[in-house]
């Protein structure tokens, strides 16, 4: 069955189809008859507005292009809810890709959404993320560009993020205050900015309670940040020193897990012998045994907050106004649970 069409519609009632198309969206200078009789029709034979034609029209395509790292990162899959949550208010459809923190990927998607003509992107960089020129291409495309979590501070774009320095500082002096004080740090790769904000938090919470940074307590976690990066890393700990260990803070949750799993089948207790604290709040750690405290990044709000900036600036693009770009620093909390 061919699709219907304003001109079937009109061609049936005898009318024009600008008069059926004003009837469908119940203009005030239609008659009330004539509405009922092209919207009863429309009904009738199950017409659909065409979305392509109208985004020709519009010039925009009401499409969205997200691209995170994972999906299965409990933060990340929270940060969805919340663009999906706007988009479908602001009736947008998304376009969901992954990175798989691959950097030559990531370049991919970025072209091929920009060849299905998205009204704008929202991302988050792939750890391996070191050259910018792909988002410069989204920019110099006039396509607006937001940016979230993992960001690049020398693009000039509107960005939503966490203080990560701040919420990493807030869980180690917790730890020290708790009486903690040699305390290691497993950190993630050396290039993303959180990883980098989050090694350097903890650093200053040591050193701002007179605490000397011993770099030997810290460990590179760069296979994608994983449960078996925080398992090895454990593991080397302590055989690099033993009981000489009391804290530890990771760089996510997974690390954590990770790490919680290598002292538990040691039989070296937590947080009798080490305390634990993890980043990301994963609905994980409240089942964890013992149960992890974290640090809530707040990502549903995240994701909503980038979606909102962007769709404001979509539309201001299309009426012409100019808009300056947004840094948005959304508030974490703390979330203390068994393991400190």
């Amino acid at each position: 069955m061919s699709k219907v069409t304003l001109k079937v519609i009109a061609k049936t009632l005898g009318i024009s189809t600008s008069t059926v198309s004003k009837a469908l969206k119940n203009y005030s200078d239609i008659n009330e008859e004539t509405k009922t009789k092209v919207q009863e029709l429309a009904k009738k034979l199950n017409y659909t507005p065409n979305s392509f034609a109208v985004s020709l029209r519009m010039k925009e395509s009401k499409t969205i292009g997200v691209i995170i790292p994972t999906m299965v990162h409990h933060f990340f899959s929270n940060v969805i809810e919340g663009i999906l949550k706007e988009a479908e208010r602001n009736n947008y459809m998304i376009f969901l890709m992954q990175s798989n923190e691959d950097f030559e990927l990531e370049k991919k998607q970025i072209d091929l959404l920009l060849s299905k003509g998205v009204d704008g992107v929202i991302m988050s960089l792939s750890n391996k993320t070191r050259d910018f020129s792909h988002l410069q291409k989204v920019i110099d495309s006039n396509v607006p560009l937001i940016l979230f979590d993992k960001i690049a501070k020398t693009i000039n774009c509107s960005k939503v993020l966490i203080d990560d320095r701040k919420a990493a500082y807030d869980a180690v002096t917790h730890l020290i205050n708790k009486g903690y004080k040699r305390i290691a740090h497993f950190r993630g790769d050396l290039n993303p900015q959180n990883s980098i904000d989050r090694f350097l938090g903890y650093k200053k919470a040591l050193l701002d309670h007179n605490i000397e940074f011993d770099p030997t307590l810290v460990y590179i976690c760069d296979n994608n940040s994983d449960f078996s990066d925080g398992f090895n890393s454990a593991e080397k700990l302590i055989n690099d020193h033993g009981k000489n260990v009391d804290g530890l803070f990771t760089v996510n949750d997974l690390i954590a897990i990770g790490a919680l799993d290598y002292f538990n089948k040691n039989n070296i207790k937590v947080p009798e012998q080490i305390a634990i604290f993890g980043f990301s709040n994963w609905f994980m750690t409240k089942i964890t045994n013992p149960s992890l405290s974290s640090i809530d990044q707040n990502a549903l709000k995240m994701g909503e907050k980038s979606t909102e900036i962007l769709i404001k600036e979509i539309d201001y693009k299309h009426k012409g106004i100019a808009y300056e770009y947004q840094k948005i620093i959304l508030d974490t909390e703390l979330i203390i649970r068994n393991s400190c």
